[in-house]
């Protein structure tokens, strides 16, 4: 099949490993589960109406929205449920934060296993046990329970992060339309954490907690269930034990279960670190940090041997030579920390220092919502127009002004001011790379390897997410006890210190990711463009 290039310099994965140069579709393999297979570049894609063209879409966002809702109420409503199920002191942030580092360590996993099994397969049963397990946690009685399905969620959901992404490659050509689909799956995300900000201000005062969650549980289970008509399969039955011996043979389980020690290692690590800086200078922290680092290594080795030895690699290191996908993976990540970082410290702000209300801090944030659903819709329309250097670079110096803002604030100073524009600038970058940046990583890996790709860039924003609010609240932490040493700083005015220097280590943060896409994206051109 002919294609037009999209002139980002794109290394492709051989099944052996090998990632010099382009390679020639492969032949076609054996059925997959249940009717199920991960795309095929030899055979035509599915035939779709465009009505179930968007039902898929509509699918695959709407339980992004529908799960960011429920983080949404966990963050609302976090004292509440907490006093609810008894929730001992030690566990008083895990249910916010073990989603997210469940997510992390098995998003790698989840990809490699889904494009051997098939990305329809393992999103409906990612789908289907997001809901029940967001169900269970409704239903949960104690702290412990409430903390063990939220990890269970975490999961559920990179199955579904994973294997969405594998979905519509092999539903849809490179073309507007999948640009489109891709800025819904990013666009769901924050709207629904949003809503459930909003909603779950409401709920706690009235119904309680728990409805929230009851609804969200049963809307993704209905999803799961249009996802069983909606989502297209590909290729005929294959046996239970055809499926598990291509598992064995086809999937890098050494290289993937490093790359999630890595993930789940330092991800914890960063969690510990965030509520207490000091707990560093403990023997398990420092244990946890040179297992961490030495995954890191060991990785690199191991992908190599594979190669050698002519067997699949997860991410072969000559992957990394490519410099659009290493600079998008870069990007992503620092994208990410500065805006989940501005997400919680603007709010912060809000309640903190101006002492408002948890829904007068939600509607201030509000304009972020409205500028991310714009910026969304337009760069999955306009991405295939403009080069990425530009699109990349342009948002990200617009969104480092959203910390700059924030940085030179002062307390009594009006909304109007300088938060309200911060608002409207702190989407900017993440949004527009959440679309660029799926595209080239998407772009980078063969058809048959979408589901990683998947796991790559959200692995990327995750750990991104991670990092920001870690160094982000360690920085704000070590301000703030500095600033209580000296005579005459109120508890106030040492929180917003804290909160300044947070500000601008985001803002550095921004300078630095500029400063890659300039060097990094130099000559990518386009992405996304149809292929014929």
């Amino acid at each position: 099949m002919a294609s037009t290039t999209t002139g980002v310099e794109l290394v492709t994965v051989a099944r052996d490993g090998a990632t010099d140069s382009p390679v020639p579709s492969p032949p076609a393999e054996p059925a997959l589960l249940l009717g199920d297979a991960s795309p095929n570049t030899d055979g035509p894609r599915p035939s779709l109406s465009r009505f179930r063209t968007v039902v898929i879409v509509f699918q695959l966002s709407l339980v992004n929205f529908m799960n960011s809702t429920v983080a949404g109420l966990v963050t609302v409503g976090l004292p509440a449920i907490s006093a609810d199920v008894h929730l001992p002191e030690k566990l008083a942030l895990w249910p916010a934060s073990v989603t997210n580092l469940a997510t992390a360590s098995t998003l790698m996993i989840a990809g490699a296993a889904s494009d051997v099994i098939g990305p329809r397969v393992v999103d409906i049963v990612g789908c289907f046990l997001v809901g029940a397990a967001t169900l269970a946690g409704a239903a949960s009685r104690t702290g412990e329970q409430l903390v063990g399905m939220r990890a269970l969620q975490g999961i559920a959901l990179s199955l579904h992060f994973a294997s969405s992404v594998g979905v519509l490659t092999s539903s849809l050509p490179a073309s507007k339309a999948r640009n489109l689909a891709f800025a819904c799956l990013g666009l769901s995300q924050p709207m629904g954490f949003s809503f459930g900000l909003v909603i779950g201000g409401v709920l706690v005062d009235t119904t309680g907690w728990r409805t929230g969650w009851w609804i969200s549980g049963s809307v993704i289970l209905a999803l799961s269930l249009v996802g069983m008509w909606a989502l297209p399969s590909h290729r005929k039955n294959r046996s239970v034990v055809q499926v598990l011996q291509e598992c064995w043979d086809k999937v890098d389980w050494v290289g993937a279960g490093l790359a999630s020690a890595f993930m789940a290692l330092s991800s914890y690590l960063l969690a510990v670190l965030s509520s207490d800086p000091r707990r560093i200078r403990e023997a398990g922290s420092i244990l946890i940090l040179c297992l961490a680092v030495a995954a890191v290594p060991a990785f690199a080795y191991w992908v190599h041997y594979r190669v050698q030895v002519n067997k699949p690699a997860l991410i072969p290191n000559s992957l990394w030579r490519n410099k659009a996908f290493s600079t998008i993976c870069a990007t992503v990540t620092l994208s990410f920390a500065v805006l989940v970082s501005m997400e919680l410290f603007a709010s912060l702000f809000f309640q903190e220092i101006q002492h408002l209300s948890a829904l007068q801090a939600s509607v201030r944030i509000l304009p972020s919502l409205v500028v991310g659903t714009l910026l969304n819709l337009g760069t999955g329309l306009l991405v295939h127009r403009i080069p990425a250097l530009w699109l990349v670079s342009i948002s990200s110096l617009l969104c480092a002004g959203a910390p700059l803002l924030m940085a030179v604030i002062q307390p009594q100073w009006t909304y109007w001011a300088n938060a309200f524009f911060a608002q409207l600038l702190q989407p900017i970058s993440g949004d527009v790379l959440f679309t660029v940046g799926l595209i080239i990583i998407s772009e980078t890996f063969p058809e048959d390897k979408q589901s990683l790709a998947g796991a790559v860039f959200n692995t990327a924003s995750q750990f991104g997410s991670a990092l920001g609010l870690a160094v982000m609240q360690i920085v704000s932490a070590l301000v703030k006890q500095a600033e209580e040493r000296k005579a005459g700083v109120s508890e106030d005015d040492a929180l917003f210190a804290g909160y300044k220097a947070s500000f601008w280590t985001m803002f550095l943060l921004m300078m630095l990711c500029i400063l890659l896409c300039v060097v990094g994206l130099r000559g990518a051109g386009r992405v996304g463009v149809k292929r014929d």
